[in-house]
């Protein structure tokens, strides 16, 4: 059995003028709604073996404000989370499979997208909660039977859906 934790950054502030989106940072409720996220996830047992996160800087910030709260595992950062779709973080996290357990910070559509798409079942609740969207800080926790490796659309089991509201 292994888990993944796909995880929305949290909320950042609007780009200013001369500022790439991919500079963008958090803002205060995106600060400490990552904190947040990060206490939540060892109140519950959610610990990564390994983090993929994408380069851009608010993706950065929200894993500084999980890792000020929770084990992160060993951290990869990937500018390809900022610009793959849904099928390219497959690709990804097959590629950084195993029998563990990974986290991947990232950007959406992508990771609504990529948790529709493995949850081939799931907690009824859970379910549809992801179903009305996928708010920055929220966090999709998708069980499977194999290794990360062999992940496939609808392989997976959506145990959780977590969002800064239900905190």
């Amino acid at each position: 059995m292994s888990r993944l934790y796909l995880l929305r950054h949290a909320k950042a502030g609007w780009a200013l003028p001369g500022v790439r989106d991919f500079d963008r940072p958090l803002d205060a409720s995106g600060r400490a709604d990552a904190e947040a996220m990060g206490a939540a996830m060892k109140a519950r047992g959610y610990i990564p073996d390994l983090t993929l996160c994408s380069s851009a800087k608010r993706a950065r910030e929200t894993l500084e404000g999980l890792a000020n709260q929770t084990d992160t595992g060993k951290v990869l950062f990937l500018d390809t989370l900022y610009s793959e779709d849904a099928a390219g973080y497959l690709s990804i996290i097959r590629g950084n499979g195993g029998s563990g357990s990974l986290l991947v910070i990232g950007h959406n559509p992508m990771t609504e997208d990529l948790a529709l798409a493995v949850s081939g079942d799931g907690d009824e609740t859970a379910r549809a909660m992801l179903s009305h969207g996928f708010p920055t800080s929220g966090l999709a926790v998708v069980r499977f039977g194999a290794d990360l490796a062999k992940a496939a659309q609808g392989a997976g089991y959506l145990e959780a859906f977590l969002t800064p509201a239900d905190l």
